[in-house]
């Protein structure tokens, strides 16, 4: 497989990931993740409470494996490609990412664990401050989604080699 075929390749994959999971997956894995308003009127114990956060967990890590899909694609156009200016910019990408998952995680295992409403003391009020990690997680993945499709676009845009244009007769020479 030539090497621009392989980058096309990861382009098919990297962009549709990048804006489906990146952009649209938030609302959606929230809204799925989370203990809904619904179910929070019926939790009564610090068990069931308990149980409904701990049931966001396998959702949590599916989410954060789909996040990763454009950081991986992010990698292996490295392979292809190494630049030691892209790849350190990748390492980034990644310690972002990890950084991003952490603040998401908790936000969103914490959200599940405040959702009463009625002032019951099952958990420490620590989880209530889980409100307040958006706004870290904005400012984590705001430079995250800059620097990523930076990279990406870096990546799947064709470079010419001009050792094969030379090759290449000229079609306009009579």
């Amino acid at each position: 497989m030539s090497t621009l075929a392989a980058r096309a390749l990861l382009a098919v994959v990297f962009w549709p990931s990048l804006f489906f999971f990146w952009f649209l997956g938030p609302f959606v894995f929230f809204l799925l993740s989370t203990t809904s308003s619904e179910v929070c009127t019926r939790l009564e114990t610090r068990a069931e409470f308990l149980g409904a956060a701990n049931g966001t967990l396998p959702m949590l890590a599916l989410q954060t494996l789909l996040y990763a899909v454009p950081i991986a694609c992010l990698v292996l156009w490295s392979r292809l490609l190494p630049d030691p200016a892209r790849t350190r910019h990748i390492v980034t990408c990644i310690k972002l990412f990890a950084v991003a998952a952490v603040l998401g995680a908790l936000w969103e295992y914490g959200s599940s664990l405040a959702c009463d409403g009625y002032g019951q003391p099952f958990f420490s009020p620590a989880w209530k401050m889980t409100s307040y990690l958006p706004i870290a997680n904005l400012a984590v993945n705001l430079p995250l989604y800059v620097l990523v499709f930076s990279l990406g676009r870096a990546f799947s845009m064709r470079e010419d080699d001009p050792a094969a244009d030379a090759n290449r007769p000229d079609e306009n020479a009579a």
